[in-house]
């Protein structure tokens, strides 16, 4: 009798385990975990979705996505199937990583994909430093599906590989003709000093409404197109360091942003340009009044810039 009725105790110690371990998994929400996410941070954030499965957050400076496995039960059973199902949605989240990485903007005429294609240096850094991206997250849902979210970091190694790689590029197609020599000016009586100009601790390009669109290596132009800020401008340490420019969805924010400070100017971007929209026309007094003071070279070098996309 005793041992029927530890039978039972067993038996029924076993039910309720599996209907815990059922309730657990259908407390997972259906499809995919790490996209439920996606939508709210591209309203509140500049970010883009790449394909189905990524995102790229130019706000928060990294790209992220998500990879799917499953394994057909009828196959694998027991202790094997989730391991297997872990590994295939790992080689899969990579792989779409890998994919939106290449789109990433690096400036307005140039994405990661160009860099990659034409020099295999860079693809092969680019390749090693997706490898080395971070699993942040596994889910295993209702369905039988494994989910997993992989996430790469745009400052830091990347930086390093790619912002070099754009200064150089842009160094290429900005190479000035050598200036005429100009015959010495008679001597003039100097004017008297002008008023201090405000010190500006950083600036915040009102960008929205025009279809601008972020990138690691976005330039200000003024009205000529001639470039007031950008890579031929900043120091490269602090662009490796935190990227050419912030980027922001609202104009408060950006003002009170770490990264401008507490005295930045703001100036309304009249235009988007190139192919990828994001170079920003700025009006030529705006344009002027930056580059009249040494205090404002000594910001731009430093990438004290916020850009405020829609």
């Amino acid at each position: 009798m005793k041992s029927k009725c530890t039978v039972i105790i067993g038996m029924m110690a076993m039910i309720c385990f599996f209907v815990a371990g059922a309730t657990v998994c259908a407390a997972q929400p259906e499809g995919k975990v790490g996209q439920k996410e996606w939508s709210r941070i591209i309203e509140s954030k500049v970010a883009e979705q790449a394909g189905d499965r990524a995102i790229i957050n130019y706000e928060d400076g990294y790209v992220e996505a998500v990879g799917i496995g499953a394994v057909d039960t009828a196959k694998v059973k027991g202790t094997n199937a989730r391991p297997m199902c872990l590994r295939a949605a790992t080689v899969d989240g990579y792989r779409n990583l890998l994919e939106a990485t290449k789109g990433i903007q690096v400036d307005s005429q140039t994405t990661i994909r160009d860099f990659v294609t034409e020099s295999d240096v860079i693809n092969t850094a680019v390749s090693g430093l997706v490898k080395g991206a971070k699993v942040i997250s596994k889910d295993y849902l209702s369905d039988g599906t494994c989910e997993v979210t992989i996430r790469m970091s745009l400052s830091g190694k990347f930086a390093q590989t790619i912002i070099p790689k754009a200064i150089q590029e842009e160094q290429k197609r900005e190479t000035p003709p050598p200036a005429p020599v100009k015959p010495e000016p008679p001597p003039v009586t100097p004017a008297p000093a002008p008023a201090a100009a405000p010190v500006y601790t950083g600036m915040v390009v009102d960008a929205r409404g025009l279809g601008a669109r972020p990138a690691m290596s976005p330039k200000i132009l003024d009205e000529a197109g001639a470039e007031v800020y950008g890579s031929l401008i900043v120091d490269k340490t602090y662009a490796v360091s935190q990227g050419i420019s912030g980027y922001a969805r609202d104009l408060t924010a950006a003002q009170g942003n770490q990264r401008v400070t507490n005295n930045p100017l703001t100036v309304k971007g009249v235009s988007a340009e190139g192919a990828g929209k994001a170079d920003i026309k700025i009006s030529n007094d705006d344009a002027r009044q930056l580059r009249s003071a040494a205090e404002n070279l000594s910001f731009m070098k430093q990438c004290r810039v916020m850009i405020v996309l829609d």
